[in-house]
């Protein structure tokens, strides 16, 4: 059964392409930003599943990932991270930092369904 997804990305083309295919699904998106408020906005309302780009203004994917894992409340909460950096080095650090899954743009629609549906847990 779908749940609620917090999609923190800056890129409008991406929030629109990403909430369409979640929204069709039945899943109910709610978008985010701002990198210097986003892991305040997990907490405020937290989603079912996180999905963070790397690149955002104020702060950057890693920071926020990093945030939510030290926090007792967002520790365990599903994240997939989104980024055009795709380097080696960029994946490891999610890694490193507990991400859950790591997907490089460009990506299709039914990659995007597969791992929100994937992590979490429907």
């Amino acid at each position: 059964m779908p749940g609620r997804v917090l999609l923190i990305e800056d890129e409008p083309n991406i929030i629109e392409a990403i909430s369409f295919i979640l929204t069709r699904d039945g899943w109910t998106v709610h978008t985010h930003s701002d990198g210097e408020t986003a892991a305040e906005r997990v907490r405020r309302m937290p989603p079912d599943l996180v999905i963070l780009d790397v690149m955002l203004p104020g702060r950057s994917g890693y920071d926020i990932l990093r945030d939510l894992r030290a926090d007792p409340e967002t520790r365990l909460l599903p994240v997939m991270m989104l980024t055009a950096r795709g380097q080696t080095k960029d994946r490891e650090l999610a890694e490193q930092l507990g991400v859950n899954l790591f997907m490089t743009k460009p990506f299709s629609n039914a990659e995007i369904l597969e791992h929100v549906r994937s992590l979490a847990g429907t």
